[in-house]
């Protein structure tokens, strides 16, 4: 499936929302890739800078205002509109407090965080899916991320697998809507093991783990395992490009949930990669679907087991995965 280049180009773009804190470099990387993009000088982006926490160094106030003028550089999209807080509200609550704004007044909505490169065609991508599935309830996210799979070809399609990511990626009002803070159900994953099986990606990933200890601790805290639980719960799809048109660059330590390796590294980005086919059937790709699932769990859920290691592993991927 393919969109006249005259029809796209006539449909109103999807805004971008990007959020950022403390992290002047990672901020600038992700603003020049963004305005590289074929679309940026077309779109509208609203960025979201964080205020300090309390009793901070010198250092990471010096950080706070550096990002705050780097952002304020060049006008890196068509509009640019800067929305700055005065205290720090926390990753989670900057970014669905956000979301919710930004949804208040648009139907679609490409979100990014400070740490990611994004190809040339990454905006291309994302407002062609927005466009073409924006009517169709069962598709709930754009990912604008593919993990690094082996042994697949790259043709510059896309498809459909019931699990969602959120490193740069994309929604409409109608499935945000979904979106539930509370998690309502989640217990069911405590007794029901087919339900949990199911959510686990037939056992490839503890996320019942980490949503139960999300909902019942302090240990983790992702706002995105709850979009996961949303989709999962309305039977959601998630279209991915074949190849990543992100690149993360955050696995550096310099962020809040962070850590220094990076599991599911991707080699092979390339800037210049479009997406040019899209499935004009909703339905899961079984292969690609059984592929992921299989990196998933030899990357990290096997070696962990093989290495005893404990959920301080599990915890960083699920943070910066899902955030």
């Amino acid at each position: 499936m393919q969109l006249n280049p005259d029809d796209k180009m006539d449909s109103k773009l999807a805004p971008i929302v990007l959020f950022v804190y403390n992290r002047p470099w990672h901020t600038r990387q992700t603003l020049e890739a963004l305005s590289k993009n074929i679309l940026a000088t077309q779109s509208t982006l609203y960025i979201f800078a964080d205020g300090p926490k309390e009793n901070i160094s010198e250092t990471e106030v010096c950080q706070i205002k550096e990002v705050r003028q780097i952002i304020r550089l060049k006008k890196w999209c068509k509009e640019v509109h800067i929305i700055e807080s005065d205290k720090n509200n926390g990753l989670a609550n900057s970014v669905i407090n956000g979301i919710n704004r930004v949804l208040n007044s648009h139907s679609s909505i490409i979100v990014l965080e400070d740490d990611v490169i994004v190809s040339r065609g990454f905006l291309d991508y994302m407002n062609t899916a927005l466009t073409l599935y924006k009517d169709i309830d069962k598709v709930m996210t754009i990912s604008g991320y593919n993990f690094p799979l082996p042994s697949i070809q790259r043709n510059n399609k896309a498809y459909f697998v019931p699990l969602s990511t959120t490193q740069a990626w994309a929604t409409w009002k109608r499935a945000w809507n979904f979106f539930d803070m509370s998690a309502s159900g989640y217990d069911k994953l405590k007794t029901d093991d087919s339900l949990r099986k199911k959510f686990d990606l037939d056992n490839s990933f503890p996320y019942s783990d980490m949503l139960i200890t999300q909902m019942e601790s302090d240990k983790i805290s992702s706002w995105a395992i709850k979009w996961w639980w949303s989709v999962f719960k309305h039977k959601g799809i998630v279209l991915y490009p074949d190849k990543s048109l992100v690149y993360n660059i955050g696995w550096d330590g310099s962020g809040v949930h962070s850590g220094k390796h990076n599991p599911f590294e991707t080699n092979d980005f390339d800037i210049n990669y479009f997406i040019s086919f899209f499935p004009d059937k909703i339905t899961t790709h079984d292969e690609y679907f059984s592929k992921i699932k299989s990196y998933i769990y030899n990357s990290v859920t096997r070696k962990r087991t093989e290495k005893k290691e404990g959920n301080g592993l599990i915890s960083k991927i699920v943070n910066k995965i899902f955030r």
